[in-house]
């Protein structure tokens, strides 16, 4: 399937999703909101892979929202108040979505970012599970340089990546982060030297995860996010119910057979989710 925005790469239980319009910043135009998850979540759904690798081309990883977004045509112009607003709360969860659907995969998402990493860049990468990033990178919570708050996951999401002072430094200044400071405060998990080693170490990390049993590393990335989110004691609630219902002796077999071995284990892949009976 061709998409406006992306191209998309399965190699090996491992989907290279890269951002694909270099002399545009890679803008996250209406296509970008629509494609974006469709892909993910389809690759989750399908069990068509294990990881997703999200990169991009060209000089910046994405400059943000693109202008045409928005817009929304003479329906808004005519309409009253009451159901513009209404509309504009809608137009802000469906934007969401987009970016909350990494968090739902089944599957762990990784970012792999270059140059700038923009306004809703920024939304993009704390949603994912990992971030790498090549030394010439920042990040910049730009939606107050534009006077507008952050509404997609940003304010949301960075508290809980980085230490809370340096999320509100960020997005009450404006400032760029480099990328060593964004390895400091543990924003990125890595540094490469530039773009090619970058993509390169993110695939790696990738292809290693693919090679774990994707449903205890479903299960991690699911009784994480809740831990994120959750009291200590809610969170050992819902690990103990997770691993009463998927808990899977013969994963654990394989590894232990495949360590005395000397072999790579080989797991099955998830089942596809259903789409109605």
């Amino acid at each position: 399937m061709g998409y406006q925005c992306f191209e998309v790469e399965i190699t090996a239980a491992v989907a290279h999703v890269r951002l694909s319009r270099p002399a545009e910043l890679n803008t996250m135009t209406p296509d970008f909101w629509r494609e974006l998850p469709e892909i993910v979540t389809g690759i989750s759904d399908d069990a068509s892979a294990r990881v997703v690798v999200i990169s991009s081309t060209g000089r910046h990883f994405s400059a943000g929202m693109d202008l045409s977004v928005f817009t929304d045509g003479h329906l808004m112009a005519e309409a009253e108040a009451g159901r513009r607003h209404a509309r504009l709360r809608s137009n802000a969860k469906v934007l969401q979505w987009s970016f909350t659907a990494l968090e739902k995969a089944r599957i762990p998402v990784i970012a792999a970012v270059q140059g700038g990493v923009i306004g809703g860049a920024v939304d993009l990468v704390t949603a994912c599970d990992l971030r790498y990033a090549s030394s010439d990178a920042f990040f910049c919570v730009q939606e107050i340089n534009i006077g507008m708050t952050a509404d997609v996951g940003t304010l949301q999401r960075l508290g809980k990546v980085v230490p809370e002072g340096v999320a509100r430094e960020l997005a009450y200044t404006g400032r760029r982060m480099p990328a060593q400071r964004a390895y400091e405060v543990g924003l990125v998990q890595h540094v490469y030297a530039d773009h090619d080693a970058l993509v390169e170490g993110a695939l790696e990390t990738a292809r290693e995860i693919a090679e774990k049993s994707p449903l205890a590393i479903w299960g991690t990335k699911v009784a994480m996010n809740y831990a994120r989110d959750h009291s200590v004691d809610d969170a050992l609630e819902q690990i103990a119910t997770w691993q009463a219902g998927m808990f899977q002796p013969a994963d654990m077999m394989e590894a232990f057979a495949a360590r005395a071995e000397k072999r790579a284990p080989v797991f099955p892949d998830l089942l596809p989710e259903p789409r109605g009976l």
